[in-house]
């Protein structure tokens, strides 16, 4: 096994510290400073590994990001060549505002294993593991996508739960969703959790779809191969601009549509920490003047699914 178990301590580790950076932040509508402090914090812990790490998914490129942009290299040492994909917080303004599902996140893969994402807008699909890959398409309507889930699964379409953000942009799709009868789950940030709801179904969510950022979906991508589960994503670029970077970044197929195994390759660990509560984990709780965490860890080339791991950090 390439990646380590020291490195999958290692991220927890991480993930932890970047997670409890944010919480003299919480609920102070400051999320450019929690933001920063979870970035900082990040990136100082993975130069401290023995890895030799470049960042493929980022804060931006270094002109708008001076720390963990895309093609920083991190670590120390003669460890493994690895990809890094950081989102120190998904859901910043959770954090700003106190409210639930926000997260500091990690994935890595071995070197060039990971789709290098510009920051772009990605539409995306996600189901489960309890359908056959490729049976829903983000190329299909709505409508086809629900009876073809209704019938792999067995379920009416009133007990078919589609997360999706709440957006304007998804307005034609929220109309048809009311019209089939299904029910919506509704997310205002953060659609990297919002993915991971279709891993277990206990989260009562079955398809998560429509337009968010690229380089999350990479993030939820690279999760959700860990559990079998599936996922498509097509990037969308609005100006010359966007095209000429993502040239730059090797894509030379504007209108790919990519499956999970070209978006995220071989052997992968996924890490994420709470900050506040919500749907996947709890958030961060300060007991007896200790940090307390809850991260999820997940692990391709292991029995590492969706595993829970508390840490207590003074």
């Amino acid at each position: 096994m390439k990646l380590s178990q020291q490195l999958l301590n290692n991220l927890i580790d991480i993930t932890s510290k970047s997670a409890i950076s944010c919480y003299p932040f919480i609920g102070k509508n400051e999320k450019i400073l929690a933001d920063k402090a979870a970035t900082d914090v990040m990136r100082e812990e993975l130069n401290k590994l023995n890895i030799k790490g470049k960042v493929v998914i980022g804060e931006g490129e270094l002109d708008e990001a001076p720390m963990l942009y895309i093609g920083e290299e991190l670590g120390v040492g003669d460890g493994p060549e690895i990809d890094i994909a950081v989102d120190p917080v998904e859901g910043t303004n959770f954090v700003a505002k106190n409210l639930p599902g926000s997260m500091s996140v990690l994935a890595v893969a071995e070197k060039g294993n990971l789709l290098n994402a510009p920051e772009t807008y990605m539409y995306k699909i996600a189901t489960g593991n309890n359908i056959p890959k490729g049976s829903v398409d983000i190329d299909f309507t709505v409508e086809k996508n629900i009876n073809i889930y209704s019938e792999i699964t067995k379920k009416k379409n009133q007990d078919i739960t589609v997360c999706i953000l709440k957006r304007a942009r998804h307005d034609k799709i929220i109309n048809e969703l009311h019209r089939l009868n299904v029910n919506i789950k509704f997310i205002t940030d953060g659609d990297v959790s919002g993915a991971l709801l279709v891993s277990d179904p206990k989260f009562n969510v079955d398809i998560f779809m429509g337009i968010g950022g690229g380089p999350e979906g990479v993030i939820a991508a690279a999760a959700l191969d860990t559990l079998n589960c599936n996922f498509q994503g097509r990037f969308l670029f609005k100006t010359d601009e966007d095209k000429i970077r993502a040239n730059k970044m090797g894509i030379k197929d504007l209108n790919k549509k990519y499956e999970i195994n070209e978006i995220i390759k071989g052997e992968s660990i996924f890490c994420a920490t709470g900050i506040t509560t919500g749907d996947l984990m709890n958030g961060i709780i300060v007991k007896n003047g200790k940090y307390i965490t809850e991260t999820i860890i997940t692990h391709n080339k292991s029995i590492l699914q969706l595993v829970k791991k508390k840490v207590s950090i003074t």
